[in-house]
């Protein structure tokens, strides 16, 4: 089984910390890779003229983000930027395999990135 999961927190999508599934918002399954791919490639399109900032892998991960959109955090004392993640999985887990040239490794990230240090242990 494929999914396509869209998260949100402190997070880009392909660090899947131990609790890395409390993020997610939306979780669609599908029977086949073409189907996955096809939602997937609809999800970026939106989040992509949504959001000022990506970030996107070679194997269907990626990382949407507004500047200002933060949280803080008490146990790193700092404002942690907060993140859209998308992800095409197979049994929730990351992909092998490349998507299409249309998302390879691009970004438009100027921003400094923070990870939550509790995050890291």
């Amino acid at each position: 089984m494929y999914q396509v999961v869209t998260m949100y927190g402190d997070n880009e999508p392909w660090w899947f910390f131990e609790d890395w599934q409390e993020d997610i918002e939306e979780n669609k399954t599908f029977d086949s890779l073409e189907e996955a791919e096809r939602y997937y490639i609809k999800k970026w399109q939106e989040l992509s003229s949504t959001y000022e900032y990506i970030n996107t892998k070679v194997n269907y991960l990626a990382a949407f983000w507004n500047a200002g959109d933060e949280r803080w955090c008490e146990e790193c004392d700092e404002d942690l930027q907060q993140y859209k993640g998308l992800a095409l999985l197979k049994d929730l887990q990351a992909v092998t395999f490349e998507s299409g040239d249309d998302f390879h490794e691009r970004h438009n990230d100027c921003a400094k990135a923070k990870c939550c240090k509790s995050s890291l242990v």
